[in-house]
């Protein structure tokens, strides 16, 4: 397979210079869209959420960066040493780099984040139902939908269902050549 052209995108830890950036981001109507919270986000709501994310042992935030310039997030939430899991998001903010297979380098990169570097043994996740596209790319990683959550949460004031996706080290590990591989492929830093 020919390689692509390298990709400099680069995950960074989320500090609180970012939180501006964040708010914006977070009202933004695409975003919003997909997230359980669909109400515009108040400077001072935003600000005790931002605190209280950053200080918690239990929660890892990630800049998504693309040529220098910030693009999304991504975040681990409810890491729980016992049971050996976390719960994962991200979104990518910017219109432009949609399509370019950014969030496929993402999704790879948290997964090695949460089975590699914190060796958890399952990462989880909820997604809207009709954020098909998210889902499927998710199957794609190896994820597996264990649920599925009916009527679950409330957007624009109806009771929606959500997908709940698992997956487990042993099934990450059976792909993850292949993914590294695939990604490699487009110019991916993997």
């Amino acid at each position: 397979m020919k390689q692509s052209a390298a990709i400099d995108v680069v995950m960074r830890p989320a500090s609180l210079d970012d939180s501006a950036r964040l708010l914006a981001w977070r009202n933004l109507p695409q975003i919003r869209r997909w997230m359980y919270t669909d109400h515009e986000i108040s400077q001072a709501e935003h600000d005790a959420w931002y605190a209280k994310a950053l200080a918690d042992p239990s929660r890892r935030y990630w800049v998504v960066e693309l040529d220098g310039a910030p693009v999304g997030l991504a975040n681990l939430a409810d890491i729980d040493a016992t049971t050996r899991r976390a719960t994962w998001a991200y979104y990518l903010a910017e219109e432009r780099v949609r399509g370019r297979g950014i969030g496929a380098f993402v999704e790879y990169w948290m997964i090695e984040q949460v089975f590699t570097g914190l060796g958890l043994a399952k990462l989880w996740c909820e997604v809207l139902v009709d954020n098909e596209p998210v889902w499927k790319m998710h199957e794609k990683f190896g994820f597996v939908r264990e649920a599925l959550f009916r009527r679950h949460a409330l957007k624009g004031g109806a009771l929606v269902d959500v997908v709940g996706l698992g997956l487990l080290a042993e099934d990450w590990a059976a792909i993850r050549d292949a993914s590294r591989e695939r990604l490699g492929a487009r110019g991916f830093p993997v």
